[in-house]
């Protein structure tokens, strides 16, 4: 059995940046914050479903209660830019947003993200977060390195539904980043070459974190996470 994560100590959460780092023997800053939007990665002040804030107000904050993997305040932008600023070495930016946009959705709005009107407000909304993002960190930072955007995986290949919220949300994401000089890592490809074995179910092939109330999240496992590391690892270009 994996151990249950331990929220207080963010070493113990190993993901794709981490296992990309060991693979390449970089330094990683990983700024993530569990809950985050596109909004919230810009102004610590937008809607989160969870970094931050959240939908119903009901709990505290992620940042309140855990510490990151990076100790900073203020917004992840305003962390990235004083970072690329301080660090003219850096060979590699990710970014991966998007999802927690849509999950807010799901929450707040009267379908349930189900409508055509909702999922076109909150794709433009990502689209458009995602210009402000990256246009910061090519004209603002200076940074002319990669850049590579990773495309979200789907919660379950076999459903068709599943399938196209997972690519309506790395269409939003990918519409934004196009103008910015970027790369597409295969996130969704991955994980459906990963399922295949277990009928297309994520949860099943392991790929996705486990609850303790049983089924699984939708973050990726350790399994999942290096599946999205290798994703990035075919896009990049380092020596």
């Amino acid at each position: 059995m994996v151990p249950p994560p331990n929220y207080h100590n963010a070493a113990s959460f190993i993901a794709c940046p981490q296992i990309l780092g060991e693979e390449y023997h970089l330094s990683v800053a990983n700024a993530s914050c569990p809950g985050e939007t596109s909004a919230s990665l810009i102004n610590t002040s937008a809607q989160s479903n969870g970094c931050e804030n959240n939908p119903s107000h009901s709990s505290a904050s992620y940042r309140t209660l855990f510490p990151l993997h990076e100790k900073y305040s203020g917004p992840q932008l305003a962390y990235a830019l004083s970072y690329l600023h301080n660090h003219h070495n850096v060979r590699l930016v990710s970014l991966m947003i998007g999802a927690n946009d849509f999950f807010v959705c799901e929450e707040t709005t009267s379908a349930g993200c189900a409508s055509s009107s909702e999922q076109a407000a909150t794709s433009a909304t990502v689209t458009k977060n995602v210009k402000t993002i990256l246009s910061a960190i090519r004209n603002k930072a200076h940074y002319t390195g990669q850049i590579v955007v990773l495309n979200y995986y789907s919660l379950d290949y076999a459903s068709a539904a599943v399938n196209a919220q997972s690519q309506l949300v790395s269409q939003a994401e990918d519409a934004g980043a196009r103008p910015f000089d970027v790369e597409f890592a295969d996130g969704y490809g991955e994980f459906q070459a990963g399922a295949l074995h277990s009928g297309g179910n994520t949860c099943i092939a392991g790929l996705l974190t486990m609850l303790s109330t049983g089924g699984c999240g939708v973050h990726p496992s350790y399994s999942g996470q290096g599946l999205l590391a290798q994703a990035v690892a075919k896009t990049i270009k380092l020596s």
